[in-house]
């Protein structure tokens, strides 16, 4: 499951004595602003002296899910030397979802109902506010935005609650949060929206509304509701850097998971765009020499061949300002703006080429998975000389971060173009569903630290995720490097139970 620790947050709201003139606290003290920025400004009713009466009317539609799967696990070098397989255990998770329609129909997180790389649990169980328990079965999935569709059959109509419009949202409206934390279900926490549009480089199109409103572990596919009972996001994950109760929670906007999940609904393909271009954030030094604002456009690191992108024209250097019309900023990236457009449409790109504006067109193209993706960089191609194809993976690194890695060998050396001597922790595949892949880890990507400490294979991996979970750690922090490409790059991955 993807999730980390919560936020704890006391809102004094009916207890205290708060009298609101115009929206603002008693003896509350107003910015002397200049007339012309005032005028006009009404403010927002306060703060509401309790939330009981819309949780009471929102809370029947939550449910709590918890699943079963029965995973297989890697034979160890002793047993596989006797002739010997791998065992099996049994997985377990919890999570939290909402009711979308009286014939029950269930939103929640994929990484709810999907345990590790090998596909969807056994067994789905919903809890409803009542007690009554169902089984559900999958109606689809979709691991990119990390949302899934589930369905139960009740013998009456159920309680359900609609989506709203998050790009309605504002930073500093209420909102509240009803889930499942810590399987205490049918919790309720409320809090603020921080920002409505936070990239928080968890995926090419993954955009949040973040929150400062409790979202522990369990709260994972739990709506967020706005002051009028709709569903503005559905939580998903939390950021606790010293592994306690401090964090900062984010939801995927109603506008994102609207749409996913009518096609859910209807049976249809999830399609994103692609250009196929690597790419990096402009920074102040790169926009300072070229007379740029600082926080615009992505730097072309590399173009796929065969691809859109190299098919119009980008060359690596170039500086993409714009795509579709719509301007390249640290919340709203290349990848997310083209994600959000169809397969087949023309689109154009402006950029900067050696200091001078141009202007091409290019055709947008279906993006490809994470395997179709290695094997057009020429990496994992199949074929029975690849010791990466269909490898088996060791260690803790499957079910901790959802990659199946291998130790480093001459063989898989040579197959990467890689020295001989080359040490690391080879990865074998990546959970599609996993941080590790919204994060853009691909077969063939070596992993030569953790936490800052060189690693030489998998037993120094596993040494690692044993001490990140011990020290209470809800990430781990791996360097990796890429054949073909220079330098090494660092990224934290959330670790899963």
């Amino acid at each position: 499951m993807r999730y980390a620790y919560g936020i704890t947050s006391a809102l004094l709201l009916g207890g205290a004595a708060i009298s609101l003139v115009s929206g603002l606290p008693a003896g509350a003290q107003v910015a002397q602003n200049d007339d012309t920025q005032m005028r006009g400004v009404v403010p927002r009713p306060g703060a509401p002296e309790s939330f009981a009466d819309l949780t009471a009317q929102l809370q029947p539609a939550v449910v709590n899910i918890s699943v079963r799967q029965k995973i297989q696990t890697p034979a160890s070098p002793m047993a596989q030397m006797m002739g010997r397989g791998g065992g099996a255990r049994l997985a377990e998770g919890a999570g939290s979802g909402f009711i979308i329609s009286s014939d029950g129909y269930i939103v929640t997180n994929n990484h709810v109902i999907s345990l590790d790389q090998q596909g969807v649990a056994d067994t789905i169980s919903v809890k409803l506010a009542d007690g009554t328990e169902y089984e559900a079965r999958l109606i689809g999935r979709d691991a990119d935005s990390d949302i899934a569709l589930i369905k139960i059959d009740a013998p009456a109509p159920l309680p359900f609650v609609k989506f709203g419009q998050s790009s309605k949202a504002r930073a500093g409206d209420w909102v509240i949060a009803i889930g499942n934390p810590f399987g205490l279900g049918g919790t309720v926490t409320s809090g603020i929206i921080s920002s409505v549009n936070r990239n928080a480089g968890s995926g090419a199109f993954n955009h949040f509304i973040q929150t400062d409103a409790s979202i522990n572990s369990g709260n994972s596919g739990g709506p967020m509701f706005d002051m009028a009972g709709n569903v503005i996001g559905i939580n998903n994950w939390i950021v606790a850097p010293a592994g306690g109760n401090v964090g900062i929670g984010f939801a995927i906007p109603s506008d994102t998971a609207k749409p996913i999940v009518d096609k859910l609904l209807s049976g249809k393909a999830i399609e994103r765009g692609f250009l196929g271009l690597q790419l990096m954030p402009v920074s102040d030094d790169i926009a300072d020499s070229l007379g740029l604002p600082h926080g615009r456009g992505e730097l072309v690191r590399a173009v796929v061949p065969g691809m859109p992108g190299a098919k119009a024209g980008v060359r690596p250097g170039d500086i993409l300002l714009k795509a579709n019309g719509v301007e390249v900023t640290a919340d709203r990236t290349i990848s997310a703006i083209v994600a959000d457009i169809a397969p087949g449409t023309a689109i154009s790109i402006d950029l900067i080429r050696q200091g001078k504006p141009m202007a091409l067109k290019a055709e947008v193209a279906r993006r490809p998975s994470q395997q179709e993706m290695a094997q057009s960089l020429g990496q994992g191609r199949p074929g029975a000389s690849n010791p990466l194809e269909n490898a088996r993976g060791q260690g803790l690194a499957g079910a901790a971060l959802g990659l199946q890695v291998l130790d480093m060998s001459p063989e898989i050396a040579m197959q990467l173009r890689l020295p001989s001597t080359t040490r690391g922790a080879v990865i074998a595949d990546v959970d599609s569903a996993s941080d590790a892949a919204n994060r853009g880890f691909q077969r063939g990507d070596i992993v030569v630290a953790a936490n800052f400490g060189p690693i030489s294979g998998t037993a120094e991996l596993d040494a690692a995720i044993k001490a990140a979970k011990a020290a209470g750690r809800p990430s781990l922090t791996l360097e990796m490097m890429r054949p073909g490409e220079q330098g090494t790059i660092f990224i934290a991955l959330r670790l899963r139970n």
